[in-house]
């Protein structure tokens, strides 16, 4: 009889809490995580997780620091494909956070409730400003190339983000149709292009 493999590689049970972590934190919501039945399903005693995680919330940081640091990468890999003009690299930012988001529903409530938590670590608070960071120099730039008037940062940001955070929290919950999505986001795109426009085209 074979016996099952373990879960995870040795020396690598961090990263397999994390993984199972995700997975019970998809099928089931953050409330039914615990350590205890996390090294129930690894195989593991009760007392391992606690080298890694001291309690829950030092868990639920990591996990949502994990998400911040793959978002991050996301939104930056999706500028690296991106056309030269402000209308191409804000489009491929806005597919790829709703793409992120639609994908990664449950992680991503997470990591925006967690990152508010007084507890939070600083590395969390750090690596949630990665899509501000992003979008500040997208930003800039295209004001430096006269695609977006000149206001205060936030002014264009918060619309932004606001905009493009409720769309994916709609198509997350189904309000949306499915077959038409992208359409959608195609308006919602075209909608923010038009209120980071100057007021009169910059002249070519």
């Amino acid at each position: 009889m074979q016996t099952r493999p373990r879960p995870y590689h040795h020396g690598d049970l961090r990263a397999a809490l994390l993984a199972r972590a995700e997975e019970t934190l998809r099928e089931k919501g953050p409330a039914a995580l615990s350590l205890r039945e996390l090294a129930r399903d690894l195989g593991v005693s009760h007392a391992a997780p606690s080298r890694h995680f001291k309690d829950k919330q030092a868990l639920l940081d990591a996990l949502a620091l994990t998400g911040f640091e793959r978002l991050g990468a996301t939104l930056a890999a999706s500028q690296e494909t991106a056309g030269d003009s402000f209308a191409d690299r804000l489009g491929a930012l806005a597919r790829s956070y709703v793409g992120f988001a639609t994908a990664n529903a449950e992680l991503l409530d997470l990591m925006f409730s967690i990152k508010h938590d007084p507890a939070a670590s600083e590395a969390l608070v750090q690596a949630s400003q990665g899509m501000a960071v992003l979008a500040a120099e997208l930003i800039a730039e295209g004001r430096r190339t006269g695609e977006v008037r000149e206001a205060p940062l936030e002014a264009i940001a918060v619309p932004m983000f606001s905009t493009l955070h409720g769309f994916a929290s709609l198509a997350v919950s189904g309000t949306l149709d499915a077959d038409t999505l992208d359409a959608n986001l195609d308006d919602v795109i075209a909608h923010t292009l038009r209120g980071c426009a100057p007021d009169h085209p910059a002249p070519h």
